[in-house]
């Protein structure tokens, strides 16, 4: 009898690694025999999804998303794989003069100095950056003149000329065309987002052998293409 081809394992990814998920997919899917069907969206929207009784076979979020998962059963204690470590950065249409961000004194010129600005409401970065700029005295000026995106990529307002800088994981601005990557905020500024894997409670019994190859095909170099940076699973 003709073995049946099983359903595809389904992944529930945060955004700052999709470049990194599709790169590697082609080989994860021949390695597995079978389909794997990724959806993408912030973490905070995967999160309610979940909440409201949605599940998958593998979730990629943030570390202390899957960690909160795994206390509450929803997903597999002890199943979590560290893939990556994200930072923010900014990117300007292609070919758009870099401004100057090499120190906070600058990053904060450039952001009071921008005509238009985009951020997003859902996302780490977005929440992160929000914070940001009211500890730096400078929200109420850098809100009159930015587009809050309720989700999805800041960069490709910055690609149709909408906006003069995005602000994002480094890794998301990197996944729209059209725009040049000016750098990481400064490190006084920044913030490192630790985004991690997990088995859902009732995942397909290929799920492990998933996540095993996937941890192993994020590869230090497969990272820096897609600016992301190695993370250590804890132990």
């Amino acid at each position: 009898m003709q073995e049946q081809p099983r359903a595809p394992l389904r992944i529930f990814s945060t955004l700052a690694v999709m470049g990194l998920l599709r790169e590697v997919l082609p080989g994860l899917e021949a390695g597995l025999g079978g389909p794997i069907a990724p959806e993408f969206a912030p973490t905070a929207a995967l999160l309610r999804r979940i909440e409201a009784g949605e599940t998958a076979d593998l979730a990629i979020l943030t570390a202390e998303a899957v960690e909160a998962l795994m206390a509450e059963g929803t997903l597999r204690p002890g199943s979590r794989r560290d893939i990556c470590i994200s930072v923010i950065g900014m990117a300007v249409r292609a070919g758009a003069p870099r401004p100057d961000i090499a120190t906070p004194e600058a990053c904060r010129a450039t952001l009071l100095g921008a005509r238009s600005i985009a951020y997003s409401r859902a996302g780490a970065s977005g929440i992160f950056f929000a914070g940001l700029i009211e500890r730096l005295g400078i929200a109420e000026a850098v809100n009159a003149k930015s587009t809050i995106i309720p989700q999805g990529f800041t960069a490709e307002l910055a690609a149709r000329g909408e906006a003069e800088i995005a602000i994002q994981q480094v890794s998301e601005l990197m996944a729209v065309p059209g725009v040049d990557i000016v750098g990481a905020l400064p490190e006084a500024m920044n913030t490192r987002a630790v985004f991690s894997a997990g088995l859902f409670a009732g995942a397909a019994e290929a799920t492990p052998a998933l996540l095993a190859r996937l941890a192993e095909a994020a590869t230090p170099e497969r990272l820096a293409a897609q600016g992301l940076r190695p993370a250590a699973t804890p132990a």
